[in-house]
């Protein structure tokens, strides 16, 4: 197997000041990639700013031979979005990858959130994706090529108590990336997302002492093979934990049929409706319409 590279690549990382970020620039720039480090430098909650740790780790880079630009800009508006793109085309001219992985926390249950902690969540996660990714999307499809690679989480896909800020950001972001790939397919971009665990800055308090297992380095390899050229889908979602990938998907049952349909047949039928026996995973909506349409068709 030949080994994956990124020369002449160019990589724009948002929250690469540290944790999984951090450990994303390095790998992609060790293999080649010219990184944007892209960090506001605040807290975990997102409150400050600092341009020291985006610097730092483009001292790394650099130390390693590679080549890298610092960017302090915030993600959650579209002026910071752009202006990011634009570090990546004044410093190396175009923007082939990129990888949203900035975040920030601020949790509390549903009947204690307030919307200044919802938008604030929304606004750097899901917003930010946004913002960043589509100037760096028309430079992509200009020329047909690009990876994008964004940060989901299990507290979106499963569900986390006193996350439903971050829990909506990040599935959000799985919708963001199924589009992406529709999108993109006709211009060579392709666009997977992550689901990390991780033991990093945001997340030391919630795992328990034993799991240092838990490396952010471990994810990174996945981010590094979803960036390449050899990567063969699009529009997925992987979890990564401690040197483990998975899948997740989201599958659609055979469910039940019925023309004349009262809601006393979807009671008694319930537990052939939720039968995972049989499912099919849809590449996108119109593998659920096809589904509906051959069996009203062929009744």
């Amino acid at each position: 197997m030949s080994s994956i590279g990124f020369e002449g690549k160019v990589a724009i990382i948002t929250g690469a000041g540290g944790g999984l970020g951090r450990e994303h620039a390095l790998e992609l720039a060790r293999r080649g990639a010219r990184i944007v480090v892209n960090d506001l430098g605040g807290s975990v909650s997102g409150e400050g700013g600092d341009e020291g740790p985006a610097q730092r780790v483009v001292k790394e880079i650099e130390a390693l031979g590679g080549e890298a630009v610092a960017d302090a800009n915030s993600v959650a508006s579209a002026e910071g979005g752009k202006a990011i793109v634009q570090t990546a085309l004044d410093a190396f001219g175009t923007v082939d990858i990129v990888v949203n992985n900035a975040g920030v926390l601020r949790d509390k249950s549903f009947a204690s959130m307030t919307p200044d902690l919802f938008e604030a969540v929304i606004a750097v996660h899901l917003l930010g994706a946004y913002y960043v990714t589509q100037p760096a999307f028309l430079v992509m499809k200009q020329q047909g090529y690009g990876r994008i690679v964004s940060t989901s989480s299990n507290s979106g896909i499963l569900g986390n108590f006193g996350q439903t800020n971050y829990g909506a950001a990040k599935m959000g972001l799985v919708g963001l990336t199924r589009v992406l790939a529709v999108e993109g397919r006709k211009y060579g971009i392709k666009a997977n997302a992550i689901a990390p665990v991780a033991k990093t800055r945001m997340t030391e308090d919630l795992f328990p002492e034993g799991m240092e297992g838990l490396d952010p380095k471990l994810v990174s390899p996945l981010v590094a093979y979803l960036a390449s050229d050899e990567c063969p889908v699009s529009g997925e979602v992987f979890s990564a934990a401690g040197g483990l990938i998975s899948r997740f998907f989201i599958g659609l049952t055979p469910g039940y049929y019925n023309p004349s349909l009262t809601a006393e047949d979807v009671a008694s039928h319930f537990d052939e409706i939720r039968s995972e026996e049989g499912y099919i995973v849809p590449e996108d909506s119109s593998g659920e319409i096809t589904k509906i349409f051959e069996t009203v068709k062929g009744s």
